[in-house]
């Protein structure tokens, strides 16, 4: 099987990556802009549900401030908690990231 030669573009992490152009890393700014996102939409669905902060921690079993962290775009929120909130607040998690 014959096809264009591969080019090695790099070795990450002790491996070699090829044909990689389409590979590029976050910025800061673009995953500041995703916290924020998420954020401002878990904020638009606790509200829409009329619930306070602490009624969403409570439920979901984390802290108040962790949840105004999250609405605030200042956490980095594992997949475990995206779940937690996402039942908490009676969404698929999928919807917690589509305005």
């Amino acid at each position: 099987m014959s096809g264009p030669p591969i080019q090695v573009v790099r070795k990450v992490r002790g491996l070699i990556v090829a044909g990689a152009a389409f590979i590029t890393s976050m910025t800061f700014n673009h995953a500041a802009r995703i916290q924020t996102n998420f954020g401002d939409r878990v904020r638009q669905l606790r509200k829409r549900k009329g619930i306070s902060q602490e009624a969403l921690g409570f439920a979901c079993g984390l802290d108040r401030s962790y949840i105004g962290g999250v609405e605030r775009g200042e956490r980095n929120i594992s997949l475990i908690n995206i779940y937690k909130i996402a039942k908490a607040l009676g969404v698929k998690a999928g919807e917690l990231f589509n305005a």
